[in-house]
């Protein structure tokens, strides 16, 4: 039995699993394992009402399960290239359903150049969760450094792709907080549920990037973790956050601005890659960026604060309260 007061998501890997993890694991401190100086694997599970709906579209969340992945793995500078499933299933889970879901496999299977190569297929016997359990394979940079959290020096500086914080309105829109017939109500749905791989940007990162993850849990707790990992501190410029236009119109209603850049930047599930790169390489960045078509914005500095201190800071330089930096499964 766990105490009163329970370990969180990752205090839990770091005292049960971290220990039982091999050289190639790297201390479970990163997104993805070494399997040999050419493969890597990651690996995520999504459950129905934790991070889909389960009316959801069937092929959404197949592409969902596999997009999430393949994040993991090019926010590493590598390439995906093949995935085993696990699927648990309802009583309630009808042929029309699975159809719908391989679909959506075989989708995404063509967009990005992957394909199966088995797992397992069960059902539960009572009332229950659907559950989708993916690992991916891929194949890493041909320089063969991996571009893992730790490494990201002092004054290096932190650049996201995309834009952050369209997911967690999209879920608002999902959970019917949000209405759908706002002008932008699709466009937020499609974000949360189908997240945008930055494929094009693998050689870049691996080419130039210091340290990356992928935004899962929201980007100042992502932010905290590659920080962490680092042994840096990060400073965010909130006015740098680089929003989408419906987000913008979003911000445009609400009555406190900052809270609302808090919304945006502790949400989550905008799988946007967050990564450090060298002053002295950034031109190249982002003309390697442009050349491959991916939007980045530099929002930050890495600092030699304390270890994993991320800071949100305003126009005038004063530090906004985060309450709670991102999504913990194991935290309310």
């Amino acid at each position: 039995m766990f105490a009163k007061e329970p370990l969180d998501e990752f205090g839990l890997i770091e005292k049960y699993f971290a220990p039982l993890a091999g050289k190639g694991g790297f201390g479970l401190k990163d997104d993805i394992a070494l399997l040999s100086t050419d493969n890597v694997v990651s690996k995520d599970v999504l459950v129905s009402g934790v991070h889909f709906f389960p009316d959801d579209p069937p092929d959404f969340i197949a592409r969902k399960a596999l997009r999430v992945n393949i994040s993991d793995i090019i926010a590493k500078g590598a390439q995906p290239c093949a995935y085993m499933l696990g699927l648990v299933l309802t009583p309630e889970t009808d042929e029309n359903w699975i159809a719908g879901f391989a679909a959506g496999l075989a989708l995404d299977q063509e967009i990005f150049g992957i394909s199966l190569l088995g797992g397992d297929t069960t059902r539960q016997s009572g009332r229950g969760q659907i559950v989708v359990s993916l690992t991916i394979f891929g194949q890493a940079p041909l320089s063969g450094d991996l571009v893992r959290r730790n490494g990201a020096m002092p004054g290096d500086y932190i650049f996201v792709t995309g834009t952050i914080g369209d997911a967690v309105l999209g879920l608002s829109v999902a959970s019917g907080k949000l209405s759908s017939k706002e002008a932008h109500a699709q466009y937020l749905l499609g974000r949360y549920r189908l997240p945008e791989p930055r494929l094009a940007l693998a050689p870049v990162i691996a080419a130039k990037a210091t340290a990356a993850l992928d935004v899962s849990d929201g980007l100042i707790a992502d932010a905290g973790h590659l920080a962490r990992a680092s042994g840096v501190g990060i400073d965010i410029d909130s006015g740098n956050l680089p929003l989408s236009d419906a987000a913008r119109s979003w911000c445009a209603v609400q009555p406190d601005m900052q809270a609302a850049l808090v919304t945006l930047a502790t949400g989550g599930d905008d799988y946007e890659i967050l990564c450090a790169v060298k002053p002295s390489d950034t031109p190249e960045f982002l003309e390697l960026a442009k050349q491959a078509n991916v939007d980045v914005t530099k929002i930050g500095v890495s600092t030699d604060k304390s270890a994993g201190r991320v800071e949100f800071l305003s126009s005038d330089g004063s530090v906004i309260d985060v309450a709670k930096a991102g999504y913990n499964h194991f935290v309310p």
